[in-house]
């Protein structure tokens, strides 16, 4: 689950380029912005994705001077603006979730879900993964998804949250062992890997 090597490994080279040159930040907005849009839909729906992605990226560039440019890649850093972002908003998430508990409807998943197979067990799970998810803490909550839906391995997600990997695993845990109570032990394969996710661990 960590980072696929390639053209991310120069983030942090784009990074403080742009300090001198800012036009060049807009390489990691390309680079990054689909999957920033795609985790804040899946967490507060289409209507706020945009502004979510749009904040995540200008916070980014007017923070960018305090980067550590020792972490080759920024996604993990991205997602945790993201995820502070997302956390001014967990009324309107929490909302969202409970009523994706009661209508067992997620047309964000449907979109988002890229194997035929997992649709099938997911319109069984969604109504209830969604209430377990509405029942969890935000920090806890936040782990779960940056794990099962940003696809971060637990340093990722320690840098991402600024907490320590103990702590990632402690609430990953807790929230895995909530997630599968609340589920009956189902499966609940409408997020990429959920098996291993929540399933395990």
């Amino acid at each position: 689950m960590n980072s696929p090597p390639g053209r991310h490994d120069e983030d942090a080279s784009v990074i403080a380029d742009s300090l001198t040159r800012p036009e060049l930040f807009g390489e990691l907005y390309h680079r990054h912005a689909a999957v920033i849009h795609r985790y804040a839909a899946r967490r507060l729906g289409e209507d706020a994705a945009e502004d979510i992605t749009a904040e995540t990226f200008l916070a980014a560039f007017r923070t960018r001077g305090r980067y550590d440019v020792s972490r080759a890649g920024a996604r993990p850093w991205l997602y945790g603006i993201a995820a502070n972002l997302i956390g001014k908003q967990r009324r309107t998430e929490v909302r969202a979730l409970r009523a994706l508990a009661r209508t067992g409807h997620d047309p964000v998943a449907d979109s988002w879900t890229d194997r035929s197979d997992s649709r099938v067990t997911a319109q069984a799970a969604q109504g209830r993964l969604a209430g377990a998810l509405a029942g969890l803490s935000r920090g806890d909550r936040d782990v779960l998804l940056l794990v099962a839906w940003a696809d971060l391995g637990y340093q990722e997600v320690a840098e991402a949250l600024s907490i320590p990997v103990g702590t990632v695993r402690s609430r990953l845990h807790r929230a895995r062992r909530k997630v599968r109570l609340a589920l009956g032990d189902v499966d609940p394969t409408f997020v990429r890997d959920s098996a291993e996710v929540i399933g395990h661990g």
